[in-house]
């Protein structure tokens, strides 16, 4: 690391340490795979090109099997095909052992940052950090709002849009419940906003439907949505029609809380991100939908995109590669700006998601997301409101 960008990182972390003094947490875990050599980063404010650069990336929970599955060797294969070279640390949910991650990235020469945070108020003091070091931040897949980092995600708003387009279809009238993501992570305000878009509130307002339970999750945790939809249950004498849960994770609880009451099965779920025990609840007809985000397409743009920073691209002169499908590919290729919810103003790259059902369930087989063997399994095709798809 150079002397300039190390005497500009120490004044930073100086005046963060006297405004928000986080507790003392272990040191953080980098992947195997990566052990990168050090390297003598450029000074501040200087391009390191895309040849050496070395793009850090801070994972909140590196435990969901996403990031491992998808992500993450779509990020390094872009880095590493502009030249570049992949370093990592996984925070284990914890919002203090992030800070002192991305504090770590930067000590290692990280010349760019990926960041997927587990809180973006609490992350603020190490985007500064970055800042004051003169790196680059790219929030990925979760909103950071400072206007000086760049967004990479999905239409999330999209996202919960498509899933209670198909509940809606599904169940156009009766008792709903809605179980939100973190409430400290935007993207669980942006989902429920999009299936207000998708008539939800429009069915609310003409009593078509009646939410009977609506709460957040803590972590997007299996746990903490079981235990919301065991309330809900509970709340309602178990006269629940369709439960929207916002992501894949919670989707595995709210199945189990069903399970006990014997509705799994009858009372249909939504859900996102593909995860493959989801896209077999989906063949077995415990799940009706699963919003698929190609994260292989999420992961190949904010490589790409780490890697024009590298080279001085400025953030509205970033683009997504030519090399994404129709299926998750923008409309737009460059970067727009994206109005947060505080007012700030961030360019962003969105890419589409794509509802799964049984209608398409062959869809992320063909494309090499899950195979046909894990898709399947333990699914009867002969049984009622199984796929009828599998061998």
């Amino acid at each position: 690391m150079s002397h300039r960008r190390l005497a500009a990182l120490l004044a930073v972390i100086a005046i963060a340490a006297v405004a928000c003094t986080p507790a003392a947490s272990p040191t953080p875990t980098a992947a195997p795979a990566t052990d990168v050599p050090m390297t003598d980063a450029p000074a501040t404010g200087t391009p390191a090109g895309g040849e050496g650069c070395v793009v850090g990336v801070s994972w909140n929970n590196y435990q969901q099997p996403r990031w491992a599955k998808a992500d993450e060797p779509a990020i390094v294969a872009a880095v590493e095909a502009g030249g570049g070279t992949y370093i990592r640390t996984d925070a284990r949910d914890s919002e203090d052992q992030q800070i002192t991650d991305i504090e770590s990235l930067i000590n290692q020469g990280a010349d760019v940052l990926i960041v997927l945070a587990k809180d973006n108020v609490a992350i603020l003091p190490a985007i500064e950090m970055a800042k004051g070091a003169g790196i680059p931040v790219i929030s990925y897949d979760r909103l950071i709002e400072d206007e000086e980092t760049f967004y990479i995600t999905f239409d999330n708003q999209g996202v919960g849009t498509a899933m209670a387009e198909v509940m809606l279809a599904e169940v156009p009238t009766g008792n709903y419940v809605v179980i939100k993501g973190h409430n400290a992570d935007p993207n669980a305000d942006f989902l429920r906003a999009g299936m207000d878009l998708a008539g939800l509130a429009d069915a609310v307002a003409a009593g078509d439907i009646t939410i009977v339970f609506e709460d957040y999750t803590d972590g997007w945790q299996t746990e903490a949505a079981q235990a919301n939809m065991e309330a809900a249950l509970a709340a309602a004498n178990n006269e629940v029609d369709a439960v929207l849960s916002e992501n894949d994770s919670m989707a595995i609880g709210v199945v189990a809380a069903l399970d006990r009451v014997g509705l799994a099965g009858i009372v249909p779920v939504s859900g996102q991100d593909g995860d493959e025990a989801n896209l077999n609840n989906v063949a077995k007809g415990l799940q009706l939908v699963d919003v698929w985000k190609d994260a292989f397409g999420l992961g190949e743009t904010a490589g790409s995109a780490a890697i024009q920073l590298c080279e001085g691209a400025e953030l509205s002169a970033i683009t997504a590669p030519e090399t994404l499908g129709d299926h998750v590919r923008p409309d737009t290729l460059t970067a727009v700006p994206f109005t947060t919810p505080d007012g700030t103003t961030v360019q962003s790259i969105t890419l589409k998601p794509t509802p799964v059902t049984q209608e398409n369930l062959q869809l992320p087989v063909d494309l090499g997301w899950i195979t046909m063997d894990t898709l399947c399994a333990g699914v009867d095709p002969a049984a009622e409101g199984s796929w009828e798809g599998c061998p």
